[in-house]
C-alpha cells in the first residue's frame, strides 16, 4: 500500500509522536531496513537513548486493518515515535532489503494470524454466540431501575418547585446524587446531575448571568426526566420479553451504554467499503466530565449521508489516548459502523487506507448537498421535538449566495430560500465561525456549498446555521482546522 503522510497522522497517538517519528527519520536514526518478499512487513533498528538500538518493525499484512507496529522501547504510546519514523522511512521509498522475518519477528506474526482467522471465524458465525448470563442481567435491570427511581424522585421535585429553586441549592447535593447514580449502572443519568451541579455552581459564582445558566439547567433536567420515563418502559420490557441483548436503540447509551464493535455487527448496525471524506474537524472540552473531545464530521462520498467521530480524551490519561486530528484525504474503510441514531450518528471503524483527494470528488461533494433550506429545516424540526436527540443536525447546505441583511449574515439557497449563518454558543466562544466566514479573501462563488450544524437559537425563536466549512469546485475550506 502507498504510505502517506495523511495516514501516519491519522495512526499518530498525538501530533508530538509523528513530529518525534519524522525527525528521527529526518537525522537517520534507522539502520539495517529489512522487508518481506511481499513488500508488507518492514522492520528496522532505530537508535535511542540505551546501549543497544530498538528493533522495530510494522506489518500491514492484515487486509483492512491498521497495521501492526511493534517496537522494543518501554513507550506507552501507541505507535510509539519509532514506529511512525519507521513509516516515514517507507513513506521516503529508503532501501529495504528483502529477506526473511527475524525469528521473533517471524513468531509474533504467526500468533497473530491465529489471533485473526480465529476473529473471522467468530465474525462468520462458525463458533457459537456468546450465551447471556440472563440471572446477571436481570439483576443489573433491576438495579437500574432502582436506580432511575432515586434520579426521578429528586427530577419530579426540581420541576415542581421550579427551576429558580436551584439559586439556593447545593451543588454538592447533586454531586452526592451523581456520585450514588454511579452504583446503579445510570452513568447516563450521572453525567446530567454532574452538568445539573456544574450549572448550579456557575449561578451561584455569577448572579448577573444566571439566566443563561438556569435555562442550560432546564433543558438538562427536560432532557433526564425524558430519559428516566423512556428508560424505565425500555427496561420493563426487556425484562417481560426475556430479551437482554444489544438492541437499536438511543435509550442504550443514553442511560450510560457503551457500545463495542461486536454489538454492532450483531445488530446489523455497518455497511462495508465506504469512501469518506473529512468536512470539518474541531476540539472542546467537556467541563463536567473533565475530557476533551474530538469531534470530526464525514462525508460519504457515494451515499451524502453525514456521520460524526467522536474521541474522547479524560484530562488524567491525554499522554495514553490516542488522539485524533484534522484529515484531509479520502478514507476507505471495509467496515464502517454505525451507532444507533437519527441524523447525528456516530461512526467508527477499526482499519482504513487513505489516499489523497481527485478533483472529481471535490466537484461531487457540492452535488450532494440537500435539495435546499426549506427541506433542511423541516427535517431539524423533526429531530429536535426529541427531548433525547441533539437540538442540532450536520447539513450541507446548497449556496446561490453568502450576504449580509444589516449586521445579519445570510445564506439564500439557488430557490430563492435564506437561513440566518450565525454562531451556535452551544459550541463555545472558540469555536465562533462567522467572523472567519467575513474575512476569507475571495468571493464565495454560487453552486458551492456550505457545511454547518442547523440549530434552534432560542433567544430570538429562529433556525440558524452556525458554519464550519465552505466547499468550492475545487476545495474545501475549512473555518476551524
Amino acid at each position: 500500500m502507498k504510505i502517506t503522510e495523511q495516514y501516519i497522522l491519522l495512526l499518530a497517538p498525538n501530533a508530538a509522536a509523528a513530529s518525534n517519528g519524522r525527525n528521527l527519520s529526518r537525522k537517520g536514526s534507522f539502520a539495517n531496513h529489512g522487508r518481506n518478499s511481499d513488500a508488507n512487513v518492514f522492520w528496522a533498528e532505530c537508535a535511542g537513548s540505551g546501549k543497544n538500538p530498538y528493533r522495530t518493525s510494522i506489518d500491514f499484512s492484515i487486509s483492512g486493518n491498521a497495521p501492526t507496529c511493534r517496537c522494543s522501547c518501554p513507550s506507552r504510546q501507541f505507535p510509539c515515535k519509532h514506529a511512525l519514523g519507521l513509516m516515514f522511512e517507507i513513506m521516503a521509498d529508503k532501501a529495504f532489503t528483502v529477506g526473511e522475518l527475524p525469528a521473533d519477528l517471524a513468531e509474533k506474526k504467526a500468533k497473530q494470524e491465529a489471533r485473526a482467522a480465529k476473529k473471522e471465524e467468530k465474525e462468520a458465525g462458525s463458533e457459537k454466540p456468546k450465551k447471556t448470563n440472563t440471572s446477571a442481567q436481570k439483576k443489573k435491570i433491576a438495579k437500574q431501575l432502582e436506580g432511575l427511581d432515586q434520579a426521578e424522585r429528586l427530577v419530579d421535585e426540581l420541576l415542581t418547585s421550579g427551576i429558580g429553586t436551584l439559586a439556593g441549592t447545593s451543588a454538592q447535593s447533586f454531586e452526592k446524587v451523581a456520585k450514588d447514580l454511579g452504583n446503579y449502572y445510570l452513568t447516563g443519568p450521572q453525567n446530567a446531575f454532574t452538568r445539573i451541579a456544574l450549572e448550579v455552581r456557575k449561578i451561584q459564582q455569577n448572579p448577573e448571568a444566571a439566566g443563561e445558566h438556569y435555562a442550560e439547567a432546564l433543558r438538562i433536567l427536560i432532557s433526564l426526566h425524558a430519559t428516566i420515563k423512556k428508560s424505565r418502559v425500555f427496561l420493563n420490557s426487556k425484562l417481560e420479553a426475556g430479551n437482554y441483548s444489544s438492541e437499536d436503540s438511543i435509550l442504550y447509551e443514553a442511560m450510560g451504554g457503551i457500545w463495542r464493535l461486536e454489538d454492532l455487527r450483531a445488530i446489523g448496525s455497518y455497511r462495508e467499503n465506504m469512501r469518506l471524506i473529512q468536512l470539518s474537524f474541531d476540539v472542546s472540552c467537556d467541563e463536567a466530565k473533565k475530557e476533551y473531545v474530538e469531534r470530526g464530521f464525514w462525508l460519504d462520498l457515494d451515499h451524502g449521508s453525514i456521520g460524526q467521530t467522536l474521541n474522547y480524551r479524560p484530562v488524567k490519561a491525554l499522554k495514553y489516548v490516542k488522539a485524533d486530528d484534522s484529515c484531509f484525504d479520502v478514507v476507505e474503510v471495509p467496515v464502517l459502523y454505525e451507532y444507533p441514531g437519527e441524523l447525528n450518528k456516530r461512526i467508527r471503524w477499526d482499519g482504513c487506507t487513505t489516499r489523497p483527494v481527485t478533483g472529481e470528488e471535490i466537484q461531487k461533494i457540492a452535488s450532494l448537498a440537500s435539495s435546499g433550506i426549506a427541506e433542511v429545516v423541516k427535517v431539524a424540526k423533526g429531530q429536535m421535538k426529541n427531548t433525547l436527540l441533539p437540538k442540532y443536525i450536520p447539513a450541507l447546505l446548497p449556496i446561490g449566495k453568502i450576504g449580509t441583511v444589516g449586521d445579519t449574515v445570510v445564506l439564500e439557497d439557488p430557490a430563492g430560500s435564506r437561513i440566518v449563518i450565525r454562531d451556535r454558543r452551544e459550541e463555545g466562544v472558540d469555536h465562533a465561525c462567522v467572523h472567519r466566514l467575513k474575512a476569507l479573501p475571495f468571493e464565495i462563488p454560487a453552486l458551492s456549498a456550505l457545511f454547518g450544524l442547523v440549530f434552534y437559537d432560542a433567544a430570538d425563536h429562529r433556525i440558524c446555521v452556525h458554519p464550519y466549512s465552505i466547499i468550492t469546485s475545487d476545495e474545501i475550506v475549512r473555518l476551524r482546522y
